[in-house]
C-alpha cells in the first residue's frame, strides 16, 4: 500500500506572537526536524503565504531552511492555496486568482526552486464546480479534497485508480475521512494500533491518503507528534508524496465533484447546507459579514490603482478575505467575539482607509458593523449561542438506547451490536494494555446503559466508526437486525416516534 500523506499549515496574518511561540514550539519545528531527520520519508505540505510572512516577521528562519531543504531533496513537495486562507467558492473569479497567485508569489520569495507546486489545497476543501478552470488556469494539475465530495456520500472512493474531472484536465484526489480522523482523534497513539487499524489494506495494492492540520501534532494534541514520528520511521509504511500516485496506478476514472468541504456531512450536502460554518442561511451574523465584505470589496475596485492609497488599501483587503471571522461567527459549535471583531474591524478598517468615501456609503458599513458586534453580544447574554450550539447536536442528545431499544423492533438489534463491538474493543485495549482506551470503552457501555450519553462531547459511537471500518460496523448491525428478525417471525415491529 502506498500512502500519501498531506499536512496543512496555516495560522492568521495577524496571530499573536506568544500564541504562533507556542504553536513552533510544539507542533511546526518537531514535525519539520524530524521530517529532516528521515530520509525515506516523502510528504505533501501546504503553508499559505500568510505563515510564512509570519516565520520572517518573528525570526523563525530555520523553519523556512529546512522546508527548502528537504523540498529541494524532492521528499517534501508543496501545494498552492489561497494566501490568507479565504474561502473560495463565495468569492468572485478576480479575488481567487489573486489569492492564489499572491500566495505563489509568496511562497516563492521565501521558498525558492523548493516550490514547485503541482497541486491544489482549496481552504477548507472548500469545493464548488466553478472552481476547476479558474484552478487549472492558474497551471495546476491537480486538487485535494475530501472523499465526500466525490458523490456526496463517505466510504465510496476507489483508491486503486485515479479520478478526474470531467470536461478539465484537473485530477482530484481525495483524502479518506476514516484514516485521518483515526489519527486526529487520538484513539491510536502507536504505530502498532496504527497498523492493525489498517491490517486489511497495508498488504494489498490500493493507496491511502490522509490529510490533517499540522498542528493537530503537537499543539491541538500534546504527545500525538510522537505518531506521527513514528510514522515517519515504521518501515511498512511507504510514505509518498500525492504527485507520485500516478507513476503505480493507472485506471482513470472520469468524475464531477460535489460541493463540500472537509467538514460537510451527508445530511449538509443533502439539505444544501454544506458552507454551514462560513454561510448559514439561519444566521443574521454571516449575512452581515458577507454583506460588510462585499460592500466594502466594490469600494476597493473603484479605488483608482494609481491613487497612492491603493497599495495599501489593496494589501488591507487582501488579508480582510481571510475566512476566519466567519468560521467563529457559526455558533455550531465555533464562536469567538474577538473573532469576529476583528474581522468585522479589519473591513471596516480596510474602508476608512479609502479617501473620499461618500457619507451613506461610510454609515452603512458602521451600521453592519454595529450589527455584528451587537447582535453577537446579545445572542451570548441572552443564551443564544449555547442553544445553537446544542441545535446542532440535537440527535446526540437522545439517548442511544431510547433511539434504539425504545423504538423496539430490529433497533433492538443496532443497540445489541454496538454493545458487542463495545466489549471487543474494551478487551482488545486491554491485551495490547491500552489501559486509557480500555477505560473509554468500558465507560461507553456503562454510559450507553444509563443514559448518560448524551453528556459526552465525543460520542463513543463516532469513534468507533473511526477505529473499525464503517463497513464493518454496518455489516455487524445487519447480521444483529437479520437474528432478531428471525426471531420476531412475522409479526408487525413495534413503531416509535
Amino acid at each position: 500500500m502506498k500512502w500519501a500523506n498531506f499536512l496543512h499549515i496555516y495560522q492568521p496574518f495577524d496571530q499573536q506572537p506568544d500564541i504562533l511561540a507556542a504553536i513552533v514550539a510544539q507542533s511546526y519545528r518537531p514535525i519539520l526536524e524530524n521530517l529532516q531527520k528521515n530520509k525515506k520519508v516523502s510528504l505533501t505540505l501546504n503553508i499559505n503565504g500568510a505563515l510564512l510572512e509570519l516565520f520572517d516577521k518573528y525570526g523563525y528562519h530555520d523553519l523556512i531552511d529546512i522546508m527548502k531543504e528537504v523540498g529541494l531533496e524532492g521528499r517534501l513537495e508543496f501545494t498552492g492555496s489561497a494566501k490568507y486562507h479565504a474561502f473560495l467558492p463565495f468569492l468572485n473569479k478576480e479575488e481567487i486568482i489573486r489569492q492564489i497567485k499572491m500566495n505563489d508569489e509568496t511562497n516563492k520569495h521565501y521558498l525558492g526552486e523548493a516550490y514547485k507546486p503541482r497541486g491544489f489545497f482549496p481552504p477548507e476543501m472548500a469545493f464548488k464546480e466553478e472552481l476547476v478552470p479558474i484552478i487549472e488556469e492558474c497551471g495546476f494539475k491537480w486538487v485535494i479534497l475530501d472523499e465526500i465530495a466525490l458523490n456526496g456520500k463517505t466510504d465510496t472512493v476507489n483508491y486503486n485508480k485515479l479520478y478526474k474531472i470531467k470536461n478539465s484536465n484537473l485530477f482530484v484526489y481525495f483524502r479518506e475521512r476514516r484514516m485521518s480522523n483515526l489519527i486526529m482523534s487520538a484513539v491510536v497513539r502507536s504505530p502498532e494500533t496504527l497498523k492493525e487499524a489498517m491490517a486489511k489494506d497495508l498488504a494489498s495494492s490500493r493507496f491511502l491518503i490522509t490529510a490533517m492540520d499540522g498542528e493537530t501534532f503537537g499543539h491541538h494534541r500534546p504527545g500525538l507528534e510522537k505518531l506521527l514520528f513514528d510514522i515517519f520511521s515504521t518501515p511498512e509504511f511507504n510514505l509518498i508524496k500525492i504527485s507520485d500516485l500516478p507513476k503505480y496506478y493507472s485506471e482513470i476514472e472520469e468524475i464531477t465533484p460535489v460541493k463540500s468541504t472537509w467538514a460537510s456531512s451527508p445530511a449538509d450536502i443533502e439539505k444544501g447546507i454544506q458552507f454551514l460554518s462560513w454561510s448559514d442561511p439561519e444566521n443574521s451574523i454571516h449575512k452581515w459579514q458577507w454583506e460588510l465584505l462585499e460592500l466594502v470589496l466594490a469600494e476597493v475596485y473603484k479605488l483608482d490603482k494609481n491613487d497612492t492609497a491603493f497599495p495599501i488599501t489593496r494589501k488591507m483587503m487582501d488579508s480582510a478575505l481571510a475566512s476566519d471571522h466567519f468560521w467563529w461567527a457559526s455558533a455550531k459549535p465555533w464562536w469567538s467575539m474577538e473573532m469576529i471583531e476583528d474581522g468585522a474591524y479589519r473591513l471596516l478598517e480596510t474602508l476608512q482607509s479609502i479617501p473620499n468615501i461618500p457619507t451613506k456609503v461610510t454609515e452603512k458599513a458602521n451600521h453592519l458593523y454595529q450589527n455584528i458586534i451587537s447582535h453577537g453580544f446579545n445572542w451570548q447574554r441572552t443564551g443564544k449561542i449555547r442553544e445553537m450550539m446544542n441545535e446542532q447536536r440535537t440527535i446526540t442528545r437522545i439517548p442511544f438506547i431510547d433511539r434504539t431499544v425504545g423504538k423496539g423492533g430490529a433497533e433492538v438489534g443496532v443497540y445489541e451490536a454496538f454493545m458487542e463491538m463495545f466489549k471487543e474493543l474494551e478487551e482488545k485495549a486491554k491485551n495490547n494494555q491500552e489501559y486509557e482506551k480500555a477505560i473509554l470503552w468500558r465507560d461507553a457501555i456503562y454510559k450507553f446503559k444509563t443514559k448518560l450519553d448524551i453528556y459526552d462531547s465525543i460520542n463513543a459511537i463516532d469513534l468507533l466508526r473511526i477505529e473499525i471500518p464503517n463497513k464493518e460496523v454496518e455489516e455487524r448491525i445487519e447480521k444483529y437486525k437479520d437474528k432478531y428478525r428471525a426471531i420476531r417471525g412475522g409479526q408487525p415491529e413495534q413503531r416509535g416516534s
